[in-house]
């Protein structure tokens, strides 16, 4: 009896610790985070990789990270109740739209001490779509212009207009949102980034579809393979991931055409009804750190908002025209704003029109 004791003793200490052990599992809380691809500095993408670092600091916190190609897609998956994110990267116009509907938390900034970081430039009313610093913190900014290879392309690079040469028919790729793609017709034409004439919209649409002969494809970050492994010549896309990409193909470059173009600022949000706000503020928080920042902006090219992350950068970034262009360049360029309800309806009827196109 002394010995079967001794075993339902020891099954019971068993039993007790695992149970200790569940009960930590329990406590820990999951965010769920969700940035565009190739937009952060992760295992395998970098040096350090930020999401262990976080968990590292915060063993309570575990970070479920996923990626999605265009803020459209980001606004669907939440409208339709798809998907649950805590924390997410939206560019400027989404985020406007986002506040408008009512769909953002605002931030509490205790916990976000490190937004005293952002630039003056990337904050108050230097930020249109939330001009009173409410509900978004800066994480990185760029433009938006033509990567091409310079093995492949031998005509001048300074044009919209290149993107509808029929002598690089079938090399061509295309944005597959239709803000980017509007913008891009938009500037072409001579419009406004930001109009909500339907006659212009609808010239573009025209102008979009005149180019859908020479496109080879409608991409977003399938972008990366393609222009680097030499299999298209001309992309529109953004100027961190164009430094990215040249980096793995010298023969890549980029322009800004000199019709103009789009200057964006993609920044950290908190989504309405989350579970687990203080925490969610924790990790923008954290991604505003000097170390965890500057990672991020090696990575991916892209430009930061953050004067401590800026100072830290080699004087050859600071320096690189791609990611820090004159002023002269960004006189040219356009952010864009949140449009009215029925602009965006119509640009997405009439974007669909062009994709399901045929002829």
């Amino acid at each position: 009896m002394k010995k079967m004791s001794k075993l339902v003793s020891l099954a019971l200490c068993g039993c007790m610790v695992l149970g200790l052990f569940a009960g930590c599992d329990s406590d820990k809380v999951t965010i769920n985070v969700c940035n565009w691809g190739e937009y952060m500095s992760t295992s395998g993408a970098g040096d350090i990789d930020v999401i262990q670092k976080f968990e590292e600091k915060y063993p309570n916190i575990k970070v479920n990270y996923t990626t999605i190609p265009s803020n459209e897609e980001l606004y669907a998956k939440i409208k339709s109740g798809g998907a649950a994110y805590d924390v997410a990267i939206p560019s400027d116009y989404m985020i406007g739209r986002l506040i408008d509907e009512g769909m953002l938390e605002k931030l509490d900034f205790a916990n976000i001490p490190n937004f005293a970081n952002v630039m003056d430039d990337f904050k108050g009313d230097k930020v249109e779509f939330d001009p009173t610093n409410e509900y978004s913190v800066p994480y990185a900014w760029g433009t938006v212009g033509i990567i091409y290879n310079s093995k492949m392309v031998d005509d001048p690079v300074d044009s919209w207009d290149i993107l509808w040469n029929e002598k690089y028919k079938d090399q061509i790729l295309m944005f597959n949102n239709s803000r980017d793609a509007f913008g891009i017709a938009e500037k072409k034409l001579g419009y406004s980034q930001n109009t909500t004439s339907e006659e212009e919209l609808r010239a573009c649409m025209e102008e979009l579809k005149k180019q859908k002969p020479v496109v080879q494809s409608y991409v977003m970050d399938e972008i990366f393979n393609k222009m680097e492994g030499g299999s298209a010549a001309l992309a529109p896309y953004y100027a961190g991931d164009a430094i990215t990409m040249a980096e793995n193909n010298p023969d890549l470059k980029f322009a800004i055409p000199k019709e103009g173009t789009n200057r964006f600022i993609d920044s950290m949000v908190v989504f309405k009804g989350t579970k687990h706000k203080k925490e969610a503020e924790l990790f923008i928080n954290f991604m505003c750190e000097t170390e965890i920042g500057l990672a991020n902006s090696e990575v991916t090219g892209y430009s930061t908002p953050l004067k401590n992350v800026y100072d830290a950068l080699d004087d050859d970034v600071k320096n690189n025209k791609i990611a820090y262009p004159d002023q002269s360049v960004l006189e040219k360029c356009e952010s864009f704003k949140n449009l009215p309800t029925e602009t965006n309806k119509l640009m997405d009827e009439l974007w669909m029109e062009i994709i399901t196109d045929n002829n």
